[in-house]
């Protein structure tokens, strides 16, 4: 069995605003854009069906066809790893935290051309630029 490396790194932006504030930042700003979450996980939700606690903990899988598509066509294994990925949870300090893995880099190990992975980075930047361009 063949195994790609993944992402050494995650992109970890803490977020001036508390948890709820900020994942709705997030998805209107995912939603502006013309993009879509495809799904919203709730892991905190999750743990607390088996009677544990979890701090807030959302993972948002956002994209759009027009962006992914091309990419899984060209390289269907990426599908794995399509659509993105956003995680926000709220830190212990109360803080809250938005991640994500870079696109590029992650694509870029499933064999995605480099022109077509770079390709995503704005849909990341607009994570990024809703977290920082906060008021």
């Amino acid at each position: 069995m063949s195994q790609s490396s993944e992402p050494a790194h995650v992109v970890e932006l803490p977020s001036g605003e508390g948890f709820d504030l900020t994942l709705q930042r997030l998805i209107s700003a995912i939603e502006n854009a013309g993009m879509k979450v495809f799904a919203r996980i709730d892991h905190a939700a999750g743990a607390a069906e088996v009677g544990m606690t979890m701090p807030p903990t959302v993972l948002l899988l956002y994209g759009h066809p027009r962006g992914g598509t091309p990419i899984m066509l060209d390289t269907p294994g990426a599908a794995l790893d399509l659509p993105l990925r956003v995680l926000v949870r709220e830190t212990g300090g109360g803080g809250t935290l938005v991640s994500f893995h870079p696109v590029t880099p992650l694509l870029r190990t499933l064999g995605v051309s480099e022109t077509l992975a770079r390709q995503l980075e704005p849909a990341q930047r607009l994570i990024a630029d809703a977290i920082r361009h906060a008021p």
